[in-house]
């Protein structure tokens, strides 16, 4: 069994040679380094001395400048001499220094730190893989999926000209000067500083509230009124920074797994925090209590909750801090604990038909139900291939919260969005690319959307009419935080993320790693087309023993809760633990043999026969696949779904693509549930693996009119 290996960055040798450049090309390839091209233009000159100022890291004696002579994949936006400059005079009109010369900075730290911002946000290491030409740039809005050197994450811009890119909002990358291509990397000279803003959430909206910033004074009141502006300004875990840069994580000494291409997991190197808020902007409110934001109040607001009749449960009272106060209530089901950029609200990986990539169209419905902050709760983010056109006729995303559309989803069926009745439309995300920089905090984002937002009776009556399908990953707020979930960077380290054991360090809140087990590992696999949801899974290996807090159901009921497994031969046998304490769960039934297949028994020794019932579906035959899949269920599995394949076939031809039933039971939208897999083998090379899980409502799975869908 390979070692986990947790890679440490090494500068490697340096390198360099000159050549001259012809600027009338629009793409340069120079043998230079990155450096040594800087150097030999003397546009950068005031550039070139700053990186020769700034070390690499508080640990490190070496600086930016001898690291881009060195081997690697770097992206750098280059800013002119004009560019720094501009920036300068920014600081005099701040009144931060007196003049816009270098000379004028009296204070040493405060010249350090602002050499840290003109150079650290300019450049993205791209390990020993990434480099972003202008044709690999994020989409309108979207963000580069590796942040910066001083951790931040740059977006894009694009204006009426196709040509015209600004990096963050404002950064203009040259026309000309653009995808130089050096030895280590790729050069964009841009035209003004790349310096996004530091705040956090919190700050952002207390300058709203200030009026610094336009468009959301009044939930960023709202949030302040609910005690939540200090929770909205945590950044990141501390004590995992310096664990980790002091090694005290670092070479984590558990156990890759068999599976795995090059034997390694790597350990995330941060540990953020993160929020995303959907808010009704200030003319929302001001339509609805004919106020200037300015003048309306918190009692305003609460007064018109009230005769909304939202959260008629919810506390009428001035303690907005309560998580059962009806405002508090109100404000938190904007809230998720997850940083979410706009091209990463929903993922379009691999649904029937579409591949991504591929430069194909969207096709079928994707979706995501997160938990939301305060009292827990689930909000649905979807979209489909007819509200994606929205998206080119309007100022939207074509994206919806809590959107309940009429699908064609019968056996015969194309799965997609066929009408949507009024009341189930849902509430439309608009687009917030042009102002994306105002309101895009290192911590946060806040989404403009038409409201009102709300968890209502209907909202959870139409969930409740769902078959609510998660991707495990989901389940965890830092996989988003920290771009681990569905990274799209082939960097072995983004593909491969190991997680601490909890007694090195716990690093996933809704996840409990006993110190016995081995390492689990998440393997984002972009581009490798697994017979997965979204094409990723989470795997752990040898002895085992996982417990997973479970999101909310919509409302009390029976459902049916379930786990999908693509058996195979590395598979193990594990006990199955469901219930509300998650340190005294009751058995799930018997051991689970998660080498059980459609139509094998995976063994080492040779496959045997199934005894799952899994038969091919048959064209045009819908009562023979129908008798097919009742009698999966009689033995406690089922087909995978019709809804995403491997790009050659959908999940449900796939034989090994099963989903098993776990339990059957009254669940309350009160309690908090829990899964732990316990592993049954003393096999040291045994998998756990886990890609999705469901839950099914009893109004579902035993509907004797309308039989569950097959997508």
């Amino acid at each position: 069994m390979k070692k986990l290996l947790c890679s440490l960055f090494v500068v490697g040798a340096l390198v360099g040679c000159q050549e001259q450049i012809d600027m009338s090309d629009r793409y340069v390839f120079t043998q230079e380094t990155i450096s040594g091209y800087l150097q030999n233009h003397a546009d950068y000159s005031e550039y070139t001395a700053i990186l020769q100022q700034v070390p690499v890291s508080i640990l490190s004696k070496s600086t930016v400048g001898q690291l881009l002579s060195a081997r690697g994949h770097y992206t750098c936006f280059a800013p002119t001499n004009e560019a720094i400059h501009a920036y300068l005079d920014s600081l005099v009109a701040k009144q931060l220094i007196a003049s816009p010369s270098w000379e004028a900075f009296t204070d040493s730290v405060m010249l350090d730190s602002i050499r840290q911002v003109i150079v650290m946000n300019s450049i993205i290491d791209g390990g020993n893989v990434t480099t972003y030409q202008s044709s690999e740039f994020p989409l309108q809005g979207g963000e580069f999926q590796l942040a910066n050197m001083k951790d931040n994450k740059l977006s894009i811009v694009r204006a009426d000209d196709p040509d015209s890119v600004f990096v963050n909002g404002d950064a203009l990358v040259d026309l000309r000067n653009r995808d130089i291509l050096c030895s280590n990397g790729v050069i964009h000279q841009v035209h003004t500083v790349v310096a996004p803003s530091d705040i956090s959430m919190g700050q952002m909206l207390q300058e709203c509230i200030d009026g610094r910033h336009s468009d959301y004074r009044v939930m960023a009141m709202l949030v302040k009124a609910c005690g939540l502006l200090d929770t909205l300004s945590k950044k990141r875990d501390e004590a995992y920074e310096l664990a980790y840069v002091t090694s005290r994580i670092d070479n984590y000494p558990g156990n890759g797994l068999a599976s795995l291409k090059d034997g390694t997991c790597y350990i995330p190197r941060h540990r953020r925090y993160g929020f995303t808020l959907f808010a009704e902007p200030d003319k929302f409110w001001q339509e609805k209590l004919g106020k200037s934001p300015a003048e309306i109040t918190v009692d305003d607001v609460v007064s018109w909750l009230q005769n909304q009749h939202f959260y008629p449960d919810g506390k009428a009272d001035e303690h907005y801090d309560d998580e059962n106060n009806l405002l508090n209530l109100f404000v938190t089901y904007h809230l998720l604990p997850m940083r979410i950029p706009n091209n990463r609200l929903v993922f379009h990986v691999n649904e029937f038909g579409y591949r991504v990539g591929s430069g194909s169209a969207y096709t079928i419905p994707v979706m995501e139900h997160y938990t939301t902050m305060g009292r827990r709760r689930l909000l649905k983010i979807y979209q489909s291939a007819e509200t994606a056109r929205m998206m080119w006729t309007s100022q939207t995303t074509g994206i919806f919260l809590n959107r309940f559309p009429v699908l064609d989803n019968g056996r015969q069926g194309t799965g997609r969005e066929l009408s949507c009745n009024p009341e189930k439309e849902g509430v439309l995300i608009y687009d917030n690319a042009n102002n994306l920089n105002e309101f895009n905090s290192v911590n946060g984002m806040i989404y403009p959307i038409e409201g009102p937002l709300a968890y209502t009776s209907d909202v959870q009556d139409y969930l409740m009419a769902t078959r609510l399908r998660f991707d495990v990953m989901s389940f965890f707020p830092e996989a988003m935080n920290n771009d681990i979930r569905l990274n799209t960077t082939m960097e072995p380290r983004y593909q491969n993320v190991a997680f601490p054991q909890d007694d090195k360090f716990k690093y996933l809140d809704n996840m409990w790693i006993n110190k016995d087990s081995k390492t689990v590992c998440y393997f984002a696999a972009w581009k490798d087309y697994w017979n997965n949801l979204n094409g990723d899974e989470l795997k752990g290996v040898g002895q085992y023993d996982y417990t997973f807090k479970l999101p909310p159901v919509p409302k009390r009921g029976t459902y049916e809760i379930r786990y999908k497994v693509l058996a195979n031969g590395d598979r193990g046998v594990c006990q199955i633990y469901f219930g509300s304490d998650r340190e005294r769960m009751p058995i799930a039934g018997i051991p689970m043999d998660l080498t059980i297949g459609g139509l094998y028994r995976y063994a080492s020794y040779g496959n045997e026969p199934s005894p799952t019932g899994w038969a091919l579906d048959e064209d045009d035959n819908d009562d023979y696949n129908a008798e097919v899949d009742k009698k999966m269920r009689n033995n406690g599995f089922m087909k995978g779904p019709k809804g995403y394949w491997d790009c050659s076939k959908p999940s449900r031809n796939q034989d090994n693509n099963v989903r098993r039933i776990i339990v059957r039971q009254t669940l309350d939208p009160t309690e908090t549930y829990y899964l732990r897999f316990k592993s049954c083998l003393r096999d040291a090379t045994k998998e756990f693996y886990i890609d999705y899980i469901e839950y099914c409502p009893k109004e579902i799975y035993d509907n004797p009119i309308e039989p569950e869908d097959i997508w």
